[in-house]
């Protein structure tokens, strides 16, 4: 049984590393930038990074809403997802083409809320930003919630050692099996 739980976690771990090879920008309802830290009202630097990608998108005319998610975390003042959409709107991207996730605490949580917020504005498909190993398992909790899912890492995001890639896959493997045996 070990045996087996070592060869589907290095299963996964290899489809995380695939996912994060891919950009798969498509027209869709909608991008969503997942939160990472925001310092006293400011996105953190690997946060900017996702948001000035998403805003690109954007740009690019390829959905005409984006949803930032994230909750407070240890700061009571500021959350990740108004920190997100208080940026983009600062770039230029009007309000009523952003929608802030400001309540949850991990990717599952936010997952769920946006699919509440897609579900509740009629919209199917999303383009997922975030760092490039994280997007496997965004992306397969988002399919599960029933949206088509298009996913584009930030640029820079794939670690630049071997050994770093294949850690951030074992543990990005391990979240997601660990999220699995949750829901079995």
């Amino acid at each position: 049984m070990c045996l087996g739980a070592i060869g589907l976690l290095l299963v996964i771990a290899a489809q995380v590393m695939h996912q994060a090879s891919l950009d798969q920008v498509h027209p869709a309802d909608a991008i969503i930038v997942f939160g990472a830290a925001e310092y006293d009202g400011r996105p953190s630097p690997v946060f900017r990074a996702r948001l000035d990608h998403a805003y690109d998108l954007f740009e690019q005319g390829l959905a005409p809403l984006v949803i930032t998610t994230g909750g407070a975390g240890n700061d009571p003042k500021y959350s990740e997802g108004q920190v997100g959409h208080d940026y983009l709107s600062r770039l230029g991207i009007p309000d009523v083409n952003l929608i802030a996730e400001t309540q949850a605490d991990d990717t599952d949580q936010s997952v769920r809320r946006v699919a509440v917020i897609l579900e509740a504005n009629d919209l199917k498909s999303a383009i997922l930003v975030s760092d490039a190993f994280h997007l496997y398992r965004a992306r397969r909790m988002m399919e599960r919630e029933g949206i088509t899912v298009y996913t584009s890492p930030r640029p820079g995001s794939t670690p630049k050692t071997e050994w770093g890639r294949i850690t951030t896959a074992l543990r990005e493997a391990t979240s997601y099996l660990l999220y699995r045996l949750r829901l079995d």
